[in-house]
């Protein structure tokens, strides 16, 4: 663990300081609140109560380029830019064992996961999409049942490249550089425009029916009256969405539209929403956009204080 993390249990923000009393029915006229603390959340899960949470929403680290579970802010920040994710290093790339380390990464915090979420509760983990199955099986090994695989659509750049170059720089006679150059045909690495990004929907295990679950702990059901995006139908599993502009000097941040929509399809208003790797603070803006109480736990301080800042702006606390 990081030195940072030894004094990192500190709150850094906190707007209100009611709590959801826990088993109790949702209040529409109960205060939210929204708190971030600078922590790693491998250690702040420990302070939450069970079946404390309603929904959990969240991103974890990629595992490249140094976003792993050994989190190193100085090396991430020499080795990233906001916005752009780097390819693996050489050795790694395409390795199965990223995956691997992934999944052992996931499996102990998403075993937290299901102790803090409510019976029946969900918990939405955005991917990497070829990491997705990883992703899928530590909450399956946690005990979560895997509902379905979401789609964030949008619209990426194309990646692939043509060998060409690598071709003009052999030490080859010029015939021969003309004559493969020729056979490829022009053709790319194998990596297609990337258009999506994959949402793994689990849910905890219900107690009893699907209304007996509601009755006592409001989580199991979706509400499927949200008209974003659906142009009024009902909601489906690819959801177009813009990638956001302003990125709040985030590698990776999720268009706030769309995390309303996932929470209004699968939370209850007045609910908490928690997300444990919780970033420039856009989970937290659309659960209070959305009248859910927010808790976020984000190991990077400078990350942390951005989020808090972002959240104080908000006017949607009642």
């Amino acid at each position: 663990m990081h030195a940072h993390l030894q004094h990192d249990d500190t709150r850094i923000a906190e707007i209100s300081h009611s709590q959801l009393p826990l088993n109790a029915p949702l209040r529409s006229d109960l205060k939210l609140r929204a708190e971030i603390k600078n922590i790693d959340c491998r250690i702040g899960i420990r302070e939450l109560k069970e079946n404390e949470i309603s929904l959990i929403l969240t991103d974890p680290p990629y595992f490249i380029d140094g976003m792993d579970g050994d989190w190193d802010t100085n090396k991430i920040k020499r080795r990233v830019k906001p916005g752009v994710v780097g390819s693996l290093p050489v050795g790694m790339k395409f390795s199965s064992q990223q995956g691997r380390d992934l999944q052992q990464f996931l499996t102990p915090i998403a075993t937290e996961w299901m102790r803090v979420l409510r019976p029946g509760g969900f918990c939405l983990v955005f991917s990497q999409n070829r990491l997705v199955h990883r992703t899928a099986i530590a909450l399956e090994d946690a005990g979560f049942e895997i509902r379905d695989v979401l789609l964030w659509r949008y619209e990426g750049q194309a990646k692939a490249f043509t060998q060409d170059h690598f071709i003009l720089k052999r030490n080859l006679p010029t015939e021969e550089k003309a004559r493969l150059i020729r056979k490829l045909g022009g053709r790319k690495t194998p990596q297609l425009k990337p258009q999506g990004e994959m949402i793994v929907l689990a849910q905890a295990p219900r107690d009893g029916t699907f209304v007996d679950n509601w009755d006592k702990w409001e989580t199991g059901l979706i509400d499927v009256t949200d008209p974003y995006i659906n142009n009024n139908r009902f909601p489906g599993t690819v959801i177009p969405a813009k990638k956001p502009v302003v990125r709040y000097g985030h590698m990776t941040v999720k268009p706030v539209d769309l995390l309303r929509h996932l929470i209004r399809i699968f939370s209850a208003p007045c609910s908490l929403v928690f997300d444990p790797f919780a970033g420039s603070g856009t989970t937290g803006e659309a659960a209070i956009l959305e009248k859910r109480s927010f808790l976020g736990f984000e190991i990077e301080p400078e990350m942390a204080i951005r989020a808090r800042e972002r959240i104080d702006t908000l006017e949607q606390y009642e």
